[in-house]
């Protein structure tokens, strides 16, 4: 009864697989998922009837079986395809190297802090290099003083090492998404309303942050000032002239004097300056508290400030537009500009590092066993720019990591190490092992590039979809298309056996000319009315004119009527879509249904001949690679 059991699940499954292969050709097969596929991308037929999936199963057969015909021909071993697809592939795969679940992560992130801006004071105590005892003592004491109750300002005042300190007392004002670099962003964005934050160390210093308040997001402003600034020689005398300037210029405004104009005429500002006061769109953290304070407060636009004295000296501020912050998460136009902002911002180095490491597991990267000390004591000449000793369990041949088609050594690391020994940036602050990890996470990215296609599908589908339509086109070339161009014998064979078919709608022999404008066609006119010189005109038209002489049925005649008798001179007819002009002068008229020679015929035999060349080839491919679809499948493709 067991084994009976075993036998009806196996015939299920295979039933079940069977089921989803659509058709076969030879020993090949496709399933319904890859027919569809192609359906629903190529497929311009939108009522999706039964007629449109059979017209287009019979199309996509013989796109299957000619591709079939190309590999079996070697044809994807040309250089020329080889090149192509290489050069393809190159074009498209940065679009596959970035995670994009992470960066929507950061999208999502930026999302939700943008909803809320947060007042933020801060301790800073800087350190040189590595030696941050100090510093780690001080910031340690400064942080055990608020923990005991201490004022946050008082304890900044005390300890901090912010120049600044002195005059906003640790204060930094309001700040939102994008203010301050990412990783003090994610301390503030972390950290509760009226709490401060654990010590926390960055490459320069040890900080302590704390969130004083929070307020829904105030959004953008556009804005425009007039600055009445002052110089480090002002005493409080000029300092006053320069209040009292401020005040008389914010009266004439009131009294509907220009901005622009008093921009011009008083602000030192000398970069607002040349764009009529204009300031680069701000949010929270870009001015100063009260400079922002002032322009919030701003109803409407147009509204302009009362003189506000800052550092910098007297502002008049004007708004021009409020830009409120985006709440709605499904604002496709607006996510995608936070998105291009992530992107733009140190933060992606985060999606980065998260790449980094799924690459590591997905490619089978595996640390290889050695010793940890001699390794070091490697790597201690490597960074006194010695050449490494080679010990037996230590030397440019042992292994430290590898893949499953590729093992890195000791002497690659020292190349590595090598190329980047004056980038700062790969190196500041990195120990041996962070160092090594780096390399495996540059080789592991490197090795998944080359691979990519094992790894995403949707990569390798576009890959095979160029491939296989790059050697469509290559077959068609030589079994259809240079045959029929070339085969003047069957070309003519074929004209006499279907004469019947190649006959001339009403037509006319034609000067035809085609100006570059209206007003060449009219001088091209009249010049043909005086001389009828259609040469001369063309070489004399500095290449506005071009003309030819030819048959052409009335339809294909721009102006031409089937009543256009010999020597009309038809109008000038302009293209809709550009200033191309067009006009014709009728030499004889002929009526319709007149056979057309073997030599006006021939585009039209050349597209015939080339069907029938086709129809033939795909006749004889369904005797090569038999074809067998499965009805039931294809049904329920529609129903």
């Amino acid at each position: 009864m067991k084994n009976l059991f075993s036998v009806i699940i196996a015939l299920c499954i295979a039933g079940s697989m069977q089921a989803q292969t659509l058709f076969t050709y030879g020993n090949s097969q496709v399933s319904k998922d890859e027919f569809l596929h192609a359906f629903n991308k190529n497929n311009t037929n939108t009522s999706n009837s039964e007629k449109a999936y059979r017209d287009y199963l019979e199309l996509y057969i013989r796109f299957r079986l000619k591709v079939k015909a190309a590999y079996d021909a070697k044809l994807d071993t040309l250089p020329t395809q080889k090149t192509e697809l290489q050069n393809f592939r190159g074009q498209i795969i940065d679009g596959f190297m970035n995670d994009e679940s992470s960066i929507r992560q950061l999208v999502d992130e930026a999302f939700a802090r943008s909803q809320k801006d947060l007042h933020v004071s801060h301790i800073l105590i800087p350190y040189i290099g590595a030696d941050t005892m100090a510093a780690f003592t001080k910031i340690t004491e400064a942080w055990n003083k608020l923990r005991a109750g201490a004022d946050f300002s008082t304890t900044a005042l005390a300890y901090s090492g912010d120049p600044s300190v002195a005059s906003n007392k640790g204060n930094l004002g309001y700040i939102t998404v994008f203010t301050l670099p990412y990783e003090f962003e994610s301390l503030a964005y972390s950290t509760p309303a009226g709490k401060f934050s654990a010590p926390y160390r960055s490459s320069f210093a040890y900080h302590i942050f704390k969130v004083v308040s929070e307020r829904p997001a105030i959004g953008r402003m556009k804005a425009a000032q007039i600055l009445v600034g002052f110089t480090p020689n002002d005493d409080d005398a000029a300092k006053e002239t320069k209040r009292v300037l401020a005040d008389s210029i914010y009266t004439a405004l009131l009294k509907g004097a220009s901005f622009k104009d008093l921009v011009s005429k008083y602000s030192t500002d000398n970069i607002s300056y040349q764009s009529g006061g204009l300031l680069p769109e701000f949010g929270a953290g870009r001015y100063s508290e009260d400079f922002e304070t002032a322009a919030f407060a701003l109803k409407k636009d147009g509204d302009i400030s009362k003189p506000l004295l800052t550092s910098f000296g007297y502002h008049i501020i004007q708004r021009v537009e409020s830009v409120p912050v985006n709440t709605d998460p499904q604002n496709e136009a607006a996510i995608a500009t936070l998105k291009q902002q992530v992107q733009a911002d140190k933060r992606i180095s985060v999606a980065k590092d998260i790449m980094a490491k799924k690459i590591l597991k997905l490619t089978g990267y595996a640390p290889a066993t050695f010793n940890s000390s001699l390794f070091a004591g490697y790597a201690d000449s490597l960074f006194a720019g010695r050449k490494p000793k080679q010990l037996p369990l230590m030397n440019d041949k042992t292994v430290l990591f590898s893949f499953p088609q590729q093992k890195v050594t000791a002497g690659d690391f020292a190349r590595y190490y090598n190329s980047i020994r004056n980038n700062l940036s790969l190196l500041r602050g990195k120990s041996l092992n962070q160092l090594l990890m780096q390399h495996a996470e540059t080789v592991g990215n490197e090795y998944y590039r080359n691979r990519l296609e094992h790894y995403n599908k949707e990569f390798a589908g576009q890959l095979r979809e160029f491939k296989d339509g790059n050697l469509l086109f290559e077959i068609m070339q030589r079994q259809v298309w240079d045959k029929a161009a070339t085969d003047s014998t069957g070309l003519k064979a074929y004209y006499k056996a279907h004469k019947e078919k190649y006959w001339w709608e009403a037509s006319a022999d034609v000067i035809l000319f085609t100006c570059s404008d209206s007003s060449s066609a009219e001088k091209a006119k009249a010049a043909f009315s005086e001389s009828h010189d259609w040469k001369s005109i063309v070489q004399n038209s500095d290449g506005t004119v071009q003309a030819d002489s030819g048959r052409f049925e009335l339809t294909q005649i721009p102006g031409l009527t089937a009543s256009s008798a010999a020597g009309t001179l038809t109008a000038p007819t302009k293209s809709s879509t550009d200033n191309i002009t067009s006009f014709a002068f009728v030499v004889k008229t002929y009526p319709a249904h007149l056979p057309r020679s073997f030599e006006d015929a021939r585009g039209f035999v050349i597209n015939d001949y080339q069907t029938f060349l086709e129809d033939k080839w795909v006749q004889a491919l369904k005797k090569k690679y038999p074809v067998k679809v499965n009805e039931q499948v294809l049904r329920s493709c529609w129903q």
